[in-house]
């Protein structure tokens, strides 16, 4: 007679479920990330199919980034006032809603309105809500497990983003990647049930000074940067108000703090030295991985004239690694210091961004790169399983959502300073090297130097040799030899000259985490105990 199983132990039977609740939010995550690069590789689907303009979608791209990054703040006390699990929900349905929205859209207009702004905001509340979740719902080798897991789901979405929406784009349709988003987000969202709130017991007063400071700094720094990217003007003006309201923001909330009133956010978080480093970490990675993922595709596009399918084939080696990487990090590192991981994390992708500078030129196909991208990868990979968690450890759990709100605040500010600012440098390197090569050249007439140089400055950055070619049909062939090579010779320099973004990121954050390395390691704060170990009231 075969004897019935006897009950197992309660922890074995909630393993099951946290274990589908981990693989929920990083499927999440997931969506969250992959939803702009879907965006990006399709635009001129979207222009096609709407009849709009180029400028029009990336001005919504811009917007929807310009709304995420403005509202995180607010968007993480709205989720201790009204509870973290249902900011959650209504982020998830902020996004179903805004790609529901993309699916069926015949109008620009639909894609600002539901896409853009709802799906900023959904964004806001969405990240702090589920970093705090995270906090709360797991606990120390599982809690940086899923942190893991979860931060290894967000660098493969940025990093496969532009192969899936390639290969979606090109073989079905840009609609039906918007609606295999809203799909995700229902299974997600069936397992909500799995969700434990986790209640919020600090302050419930809303401070509407300090949440519009902080949308002028975060708005107004932001939208300088891709102003700046797409060439606009009063890019000086929008970064100084921006600046100036981030000050104003910082010396509000002491005041509020000190006077005992409800504040945005408790300033005695930047108390804690770990804190601090951890989200300038999260800040140098993501503009690492912003600045690398706008020059290698382009330059995999124009030199290699790839389209987006064979480019993000091209950059499976960062993608792979990285979520390999991050996966055995978060298995295996439980004995081993994170400032440490963090450390070789950014020694890695450092070593990595300079081994790719002197091969851009010299590659002849995609997988010539395939070793500084493993590198690269395997780095981001280290940092992504440590960060979050090394960074939230100190701070107590009734503060965790403003402190989750903060980091989130950092990476996605990070990512887009990396794309902005590594396009506008290529850019300015392209136009700069076209006019120095054309008016130096002993083939192209005088009078033609200063033409050249302008049509090169205009259109190079979206036209490869092959359409250059055809563009210059019926000139004198010695003209179009001589245009075809300043066209060959000047893109390897100014993505040469992108690369320096990640790489002076990545130098940036070896020499942080040298500090990580004299500080303590962190341990999680009891309620009522400050981010240095001092007592204070809520």
């Amino acid at each position: 007679m075969i004897e019935r199983p006897t009950a197992s132990d309660p922890s074995e039977k909630a393993a099951g479920p946290q274990r589908l609740l981990a693989l929920l939010l990083a499927m999440a995550m997931f969506v969250l990330v992959v939803d702009t690069s879907l965006m990006n590789v399709s635009i001129s689907s979207v222009v096609r199919d709407l009849g709009t303009t180029v400028s029009g979608v990336q001005a919504a791209i811009a917007l929807e980034a310009l709304v995420s990054a403005a509202f995180i703040l607010i968007g993480g006390k709205v989720g201790d006032l009204i509870g973290r699990k249902r900011a959650y929900v209504l982020g998830l349905l902020g996004y179903a809603v805004g790609a529901s929205a993309m699916a069926f859209a015949q109008s620009l207009t639909v894609i600002v309105v539901f896409w853009a702004v709802l799906g900023g905001i959904g964004a806001s509340l969405l990240l702090p809500a589920m970093q705090s979740l995270i906090h709360g719902n797991f606990e120390g080798e599982a809690q940086k497990k899923v942190y893991a897991l979860v931060g290894a789901a967000a660098a493969i979405a940025a990093a496969v983003g532009p192969l899936l929406g390639g290969f979606i784009t090109t073989y079905l349709s840009w609609r039906v990647g918007f609606v295999l988003e809203v799909v995700v987000i229902g299974v997600v969202l069936s397992g909500v049930r799995l969700v434990h709130d986790v209640p919020y017991t600090g302050p419930r007063g809303v401070d509407l000074i300090g949440a519009v400071l902080s949308v002028l700094g975060m708005g107004g720094i932001v939208l300088g940067i891709l102003v700046w990217q797409e060439g606009g003007e009063a890019v000086g003006a929008l970064l100084v108000v921006g600046a100036i309201a981030l000050a104003v923001l910082a010396y509000w909330l002491v005041r509020r703090k000190r006077r005992g009133e409800p504040a945005l956010l408790d300033p005695d978080l930047f108390r804690s030295k770990i804190f601090k480093l951890g989200i300038s970490g999260q800040m140098l990675q993501q503009i690492a991985l912003g600045g690398t993922m706008i020059a290698l595709p382009i330059y995999l596009q124009m030199v290699f004239e790839y389209n987006a399918l064979q480019a993000g084939l091209s950059l499976a080696p960062l993608s792979l690694s990285m979520f390999a990487v991050a996966l055995l990090a978060g298995k295996k590192a439980s004995d081993r210091r994170p400032s440490g991981i963090i450390r070789w994390g950014f020694v890695l992708l450092t070593l990595g961004i300079v081994a790719l500078i002197p091969i851009v030129p010299r590659a002849e196909f995609g997988w010539g790169l395939v070793i500084p991208l493993v590198i690269a990868g395997s780095g981001l990979g280290l940092l992504v399983s440590q960060l979050n968690n090394y960074t939230l450890a100190p701070i107590e759990e009734e503060r965790i959502s403003e402190a989750a709100g903060v980091n989130s605040a950092a990476g996605s500010f990070g990512l887009s300073f990396g794309l902005a600012f590594a396009g506008a440098i290529m850019l300015a390197t392209l136009s700069l090297t076209f006019t120095a090569m054309a008016e130096s050249s002993t083939v192209l007439p005088q009078a033609e130097q200063q033409q050249v140089a302008q049509v090169l400055e205009d259109d190079a950055e979206v036209m490869s040799n092959t359409q250059l070619e055809q563009l210059l049909a019926g000139e004198p062939p010695e003209f179009q030899d001589e245009i075809i090579r300043i066209n060959t010779d000047a893109r390897p320099l100014a993505l040469q000259v992108a690369l320096l973004i990640p790489l002076l990121a990545g130098l940036i954050g070896v020499f942080n985490s040298f500090r990580m390395m004299r500080i303590p390691e962190p341990t999680p704060k009891s309620p009522g105990e400050g981010p240095d170990g001092a007592e204070y009231a809520p």
